[in-house]
């Protein structure tokens, strides 16, 4: 597998594209339960396709990319990104998973999309794992699937490049109290941990979707209500935790803080912090945020050095 610092893709692989939708990868037809049990029985169906199973469950939406690394990260050795497809194509023609493509005006995208179906929350149940999965979850919009795939390539980098990792939320729920909703920080949450002491990173994941700004809006008024009225284990938090959002690129980032401030909607109690897909790509976090800070009456971007997300 190519590691992440060889990626040399100057556009992000979960920025949105003109005209994008996404296709159907997956197989048609009927597949029953008496012919999964009896691959089960004759070990074509083994634990490594149930650790497979949980993680998509976990995720929802998953690449095979980001599996292989779980799995690696789990203690689990896939053998090869091809062994892992293969695996991979089996759960597929068995209906325990679907598979999809996005597709737009530049051509088909260059990775698959992994997500449940029927038979893989069957198989779930039976050994009494949680699985809320229904299958009008696989028809969400390409915009919140890219969330999430930007969410996950945010989480494994935690996992994978910073020693005081202490945990993850794949799908934190967030209550927003004085507006009465509760929402979900789109990319996830990591707990981290060094010297006894603990600090948590929401991070929110915006793309360029249609009408996106205005979405924005709503979600930064969402996390103000939140954070303004923030008390100890508040959604489960016991220390107010940093938000992060992530963008698509490097002028992304500034067009998120403009909206921001065009709309009056800092937030006292914290700094905001920002970064890309591509920063996840680094050898190292230690500088992979950025705030705006105002400087002779205008803001400038500036590269936050945090010593925490070092190896």
């Amino acid at each position: 597998m190519v590691e992440d610092n060889e990626i040399k893709a100057q556009v992000s692989p979960f920025a949105i594209r003109e005209g994008e939708i996404k296709t159907f990868d997956g197989k048609d037809g009927y597949v029953s339960m008496n012919q999964i049990v009896h691959k089960i029985n004759i070990g074509h169906i083994t634990d490594i396709h149930f650790a497979i199973l949980n993680l998509v469950n976990e995720f929802e939406f998953i690449t095979s990319r980001q599996l292989f690394q779980m799995l690696k990260i789990k203690g689990i050795d896939p053998k090869s990104q091809d062994k892992l497809n293969n695996k991979l194509e089996q759960m597929v023609k068995s209906k325990i998973l679907t598979r999809y493509y996005f597709t737009s005006d530049e051509g088909k995208g260059i990775y698959r999309i992994y997500c449940l179906e029927k038979m893989g929350k069957y198989l779930l149940t039976s050994r009494e794992l949680e699985c809320k999965w229904q299958p009008s979850d696989n028809t969400k919009p390409v915009a919140m699937i890219k969330k999430r795939l930007a969410g996950n390539q945010t989480l494994i980098a935690y996992l994978r490049k910073v020693k005081a990792f202490d945990s993850y939320i794949v799908k934190p729920t967030i209550n927003a109290k004085v507006l009465g909703k509760t929402f979900r920080a789109s990319g996830g949450c990591v707990k981290l941990t060094k010297n006894g002491k603990s600090i948590q990173f929401l991070f929110e994941a915006v793309r360029r979707e249609q009408d996106w700004q205005k979405k924005f809006i709503e979600k930064v008024r969402l996390y103000s209500d939140f954070y303004e009225n923030f008390v100890p284990m508040d959604s489960g938090f016991q220390g107010i935790p940093q938000l992060i959002f992530i963008c698509e690129d490097e002028r992304h980032m500034a067009e998120c803080f403009k909206e921001i401030i065009t709309n009056g909607l800092e937030i006292p109690k914290i700094k905001l912090f920002f970064t890309t897909d591509l920063r996840q790509n680094e050898e190292t976090l230690e500088n992979t945020l950025v705030e705006f800070k105002l400087v002779d009456g205008k803001y400038k971007q500036e590269n936050v050095e945090l010593k925490l997300l070092g190896m």
